[in-house]
């Protein structure tokens, strides 16, 4: 089920106004042992994205790392990998100015499904030669810089 692209500018439009201040979250780099990079389904947008999520209040992005893995992804965290890059455009998330911090990781297969079926709709395993393109919230150029272990802020 998608939401419907009036109420989305509605709702962002209110967001906007009440937080006037940008939303700190983080998208993670997770790969398989065997290599092949973890993404997501989103059901706002039907593209495929790097699983992540918003800080909660009181959270380290060391704490948030492992329970949106498994939350968007159903995977578990293996290894935390390394900071690589700072993304605070904001016209990159088209719901609100996101400061969002990319976070490389090893992770587990997927273990179950996400935990929120009408945000995440599927989540996949894939080798570097299937990935798909366009991202959704302009992820493209994350995952290029990501992937070529390339360190980025703005």
């Amino acid at each position: 089920m998608r939401i419907p692209r009036g109420l989305f500018g509605i709702a962002k439009e209110v967001l906007r106004h009440l937080l006037r201040r940008p939303v700190v979250g983080f998208v993670v780099f997770a790969r398989t042992p065997d290599g092949r990079l973890v993404l997501i389904r989103r059901g706002d947008t039907g593209e495929w994205a790097m699983p992540g999520g918003t800080l909660e209040w009181g959270e380290t992005f060391r704490s948030g790392l492992p329970r949106e893995l498994m939350e968007e992804a159903g995977v578990e965290l293996v290894t935390e990998g390394e900071l690589l890059g700072v993304y605070s455009d904001p016209s990159r998330d088209p719901r609100f100015h996101a400061v969002t911090i990319v976070l490389s990781a090893t992770v587990s297969e997927p273990k179950r499904p996400p935990m929120t079926p009408m945000e995440i709709l599927e989540v996949r395993c894939f080798g570097d030669d299937e990935l798909p393109s366009p991202l959704s919230h302009k992820m493209d150029d994350m995952l290029k810089r990501a992937k070529s272990n390339e360190r980025f802020w703005e």
